[in-house]
């Protein structure tokens, strides 16, 4: 049986944005090359994700299919997304949704231009009613009008502010929610946090993704 994530016109959008991901990170790549040692921004920080506005931070493809894969196992209604981007992980999140009979993912980006490229290619997917994409600081964004309950938190925007994310959402986390983080490595201190609590149960499950289950 076919699923949205692997029928038109879902699939092929994905497969477009994979193909603009390749191509964007070769440029940026020539670009950060050009660049003396010293005036590189450091991977993850404020300045990194200025100077990368144009390049498509999409989870690798693995790491998208996981995506849908835990949507549909946890049965999710509603998933909050720290990190559009252009929308690869959104797409995947969202077919899980429809597949689940419906939902709501709410989305933050930074970069306004990102984000409303994202909300495009949503609706060329198909999946543009289940997905609100909220521009600006995620910590304003993400600090009002949230569902009572939310089934997934997908972690994959500045990596140094995970934390605070978390800190943000948790309070309308349902009992069993999963915490998807991506680039789990280049967080020490959020995987302190989910490691030393007894509100999470976390696992690697992927390279450098982790799941955590909430307890609580």
């Amino acid at each position: 049986m076919a699923t949205t994530l692997t029928s038109s016109p879902a699939a092929e959008v994905l497969a477009q944005l994979y193909a603009n991901a390749e191509r964007s990170h070769q440029e940026f790549r020539a670009r950060m090359d050009s660049l003396p040692p010293t005036e590189r921004p450091e991977g993850g920080s404020r300045e990194f994700f200025a100077a990368a506005k144009d390049l498509y931070m999409a989870v690798r493809p693995d790491t998208s299919k996981l995506l849908y894969i835990l949507t549909r196992t946890r049965r999710a209604r509603t998933i909050v997304e720290f990190g559009t981007s252009f929308g690869v992980s959104t797409l995947c999140l969202a077919a899980g949704l429809r597949d689940n009979g419906g939902g709501r993912v709410i989305g933050t980006e930074y970069e306004p231009t990102k984000a409303e490229a994202a909300r495009a290619t949503l609706q060329s997917a198909g999946l543009g009613d289940l997905v609100e994409i909220r521009d600006g600081d995620a910590r304003e964004t993400l600090a009002r009008d949230l569902p009572e309950e939310i089934d997934i938190l997908f972690l994959d925007g500045a990596k140094e502010m995970y934390v605070e994310i978390l800190e943000l959402v948790e309070p309308n986390l349902s009992p069993g929610a999963l915490i998807i983080v991506d680039n789990s490595d280049r967080s020490p201190e959020l995987l302190e946090v989910l490691r030393n609590s007894d509100d999470y149960l976390p696992t690697a499950v992927a390279d450098n993704v982790t799941v955590a289950l909430r307890t609580a």
